[in-house]
């Protein structure tokens, strides 16, 4: 089920590759006072990727919020890879966005989201408005992890103090869920790309799930180690 202004269409996926789903908006962006709300559910076995077409905007706010809310629920067995393009904050927008994770025993899942302050090419920074980024992640039904990022007005000290942002524009987290994460955490770390002025990451385990992070000075070199 999809209702305007977001629709979800079912590409031909490549030879060997999972079913895909992706998601467009179709308001070409979200203002104060709207709210998106995605539900994903894959049963025993299963295996599919919910990906964006194009990176979602948040526009300046008049004072409400704007909210997004993500369930994702793989039975048990299932592979579920849930990876939109990043989201690009206005001057002055305001987003409240949870995502929610429940993998029975036996599924693995892989998800991550990224954000950009400000519109980059044309100079933009972020001074005001709000961002509130949670994450609750369950197994077998038990809460195992959650955290979320809160930040508003006068967002620019955030972003420039040293025990912030430390001067990064746009911030990346994925996490996967699986019996084998912990396995998996040496790779993670070797794929987080090279760190250095524009680009700092790091990976850790927390009860069975996998937490890859990324802050960047500039969001394409964000973007391009997300992707990798």
């Amino acid at each position: 089920y999809h209702h305007d202004p977001l629709r979800v269409v079912f590409p031909n996926p490549a030879p060997g590759e999972p079913p895909s789903a992706v998601l467009v908006t179709t308001s070409g962006g979200l203002v104060g006072g709207d709210r998106l709300d995605v539900d994903v559910t894959l049963e025993a076995d299963a295996q599919a990727m919910v990906l964006g077409q194009a990176a979602e905007k948040i526009y300046r706010s008049a004072g409400t919020d704007c909210r997004i809310a993500v369930g994702l629920r793989a039975d048990a067995g299932s592979w579920l890879e849930y990876l939109p393009q990043e989201t690009i904050l206005f001057e002055g927008a305001r987003m409240r966005r949870n995502t929610r994770i429940d993998a029975a025993p036996g599924a693995r899942v892989l998800a991550g989201e990224m954000l950009v302050f400000g519109r980059v090419a044309r100079g933009e920074t972020v001074t005001g408005g709000l961002v509130r980024d949670a994450w609750e992640i369950r197994r077998d039904g038990k809460l195992v992890w959650a955290d979320a990022l809160h930040m508003e007005t006068p967002l620019a000290e955030v972003l420039a103090h040293p025990a912030g942002f430390d001067g990064a524009i746009a911030c990346a987290t994925v996490v996967y869920v699986g019996d084998d994460a912990a396995e998996r955490l040496d790779f993670a770390r070797a794929a987080l790309g090279a760190e250095g002025a524009d680009l700092r990451g790091g990976a850790t385990v927390v009860n069975g799930v996998l937490i890859m992070r990324w802050l960047g000075r500039d969001a394409f070199t964000l973007r391009r180690a997300f992707g990798s």
